[in-house]
């Protein structure tokens, strides 16, 4: 069996991704994979294992499954895939600017909450030589 025709069981995608199973069936509903049926048996292809691979590695993006499934969605073996690559490049370059604010805002609360332990921290030092006295 060549590797394009490799099939396999939703216990065996779960276990090598490190996945539920649940997971994968929640894919399946949301139209990111679909595999074939044995009766009640899913068997997923080699293409339904690329897509679970480009699924998890959108989410590490910071992608959202609509999202993913756009991009996957654009891929077409036989054609020029540009339209595709540049869409994931907008939307990394999206992500990464969305993470830039979210990290200036991060110093600025850790900048803040500094501030804040340090007036308290001396209010209650100032508190203690008072009753001390």
């Amino acid at each position: 069996m060549t590797s394009k025709n490799r099939s396999f069981s939703i216990s065996q995608l779960a276990e090598e991704f490190g996945i539920t199973t649940r997971a994968i069936r929640f894919y399946e509903e949301k139209g990111l994979l679909q595999p074939k049926r044995n009766g009640q048996t899913r068997i997923y292809s080699a293409a339904d294992r690329v897509k679970l691979i480009l699924i998890l590695r959108g989410k590490r993006l910071g992608l959202s499954l609509e999202e993913s499934k756009d991009i996957i969605e654009m891929y077409h073996p036989d054609q020029d895939n540009s339209q595709q690559l540049q869409t994931l490049i907008d939307k990394i370059r999206e992500k990464r600017e969305h993470l830039k604010t979210q990290l200036e805002d991060l110093r600025t609360m850790m900048r803040e909450l500094d501030e804040a332990e340090a007036r308290c921290t001396d209010a209650l030092t100032a508190m203690k030589s008072v009753t001390i006295s």
